[in-house]
């Protein structure tokens, strides 16, 4: 039985510091969207007792500073197409550091399996008999949108949510998405890297019968400081967002609760970051 607030908070640190890595083990570990504020406590005990860090390019690198000195980083991050290390090898520099007795971190924006290619590396490392883990870390398709005030569900207005992905391995829409199939389910579309591709997805998904007045919201640089909010149409938000000039990383969301967040209080997540509102 917990005595008061505080014991909890004690009792997760507790427990974040008994389970860290071990030597030779791998642990594959979401960094968030990007503000430190959203670690969580696991992984922060992770990163403090690794001895190899592997990470993305992470649009907040904040979290970074937790590493402990004398611990190797080494940046593997992939940027619009740019990757200073080819996947296969990044599987290899983990297995090889497992091997060598190292705590292994791989540490990933987001959650390491939603678009991060987490999958990709458990197999790799199952594989090769490497023990590892996964420590779960708040996705861009959840936080972007808090950030910015735009729930993804609400009652009457969306009761689905499908989380695409804007690009495949070679840069462009990938073939396997059925736009018209998601245009017909309707409810919220979150579409994570999809900024370069919006006019593409746009026309899809007007050509299959959403309707051009339908809100779209893009969320750029989410729960950083320099995050930023657009908000458009299906029928304009190419244009707009090419106006507004947007940074990367963004997530792009549409549907009807994409205009919730102009008649909703901005949540706790946007006193972190607060947003820039821009013009449609």
């Amino acid at each position: 039985m917990w005595n008061a607030p505080v014991d909890d908070v004690r009792y997760a640190s507790a427990l974040a510091a008994s389970e860290a890595p071990r030597p030779g083990e791998v642990w594959l570990v979401g960094a968030g969207p990007g503000d430190p504020g959203l670690l969580t406590l696991r992984a922060a005990e992770a990163l403090r007792r690794a001895d190899l860090v592997l990470h993305d390019a992470l649009p907040g690198r904040a979290v970074l500073r937790l590493v402990r000195p004398g611990a190797t980083l080494v940046g593997v991050g992939k940027r619009k197409g740019h990757a200073p290390m080819p996947q296969p090898k990044i599987n290899a520099r983990l297995i090889d550091g497992a091997r060598a007795g190292q705590r292994v971190v791989r540490l990933k924006g987001g959650d390491p399996f939603v678009f991060g290619r987490g999958g990709e590396e458990a197999q790799a490392l199952a594989a090769a008999g490497i023990p590892w883990r996964v420590v779960p870390g708040v996705s861009a398709g959840m936080a972007a949108p808090a950030a910015a005030g735009i729930p993804l569900t609400h009652r009457g207005v969306a009761s689905a949510v499908t989380f695409v992905t804007g690009h495949d391995e070679a840069g462009g829409l990938p073939a396997s998405i059925d736009w018209a199939a998601l245009a017909r389910v309707g409810g919220t579309i979150a579409a994570f890297m999809a900024l370069t591709r919006l006019d593409e997805i746009a026309l899809r998904l007007l050509a299959a019968g959403r309707a051009p007045a339908t809100p779209v919201a893009v969320v750029a640089q989410a729960s950083l400081p320099g995050q930023a909010v657009l908000h458009s149409t299906l029928g304009t938000c190419t244009l707009d967002a090419r106006r507004a000039g947007l940074a990367t990383p963004a997530l792009v969301i549409i549907g009807e609760v994409a205009a919730l967040s102009a008649r909703l209080l901005p949540p706790v997540a946007a006193e972190i970051a607060p947003a820039r509102r821009v013009a449609q």
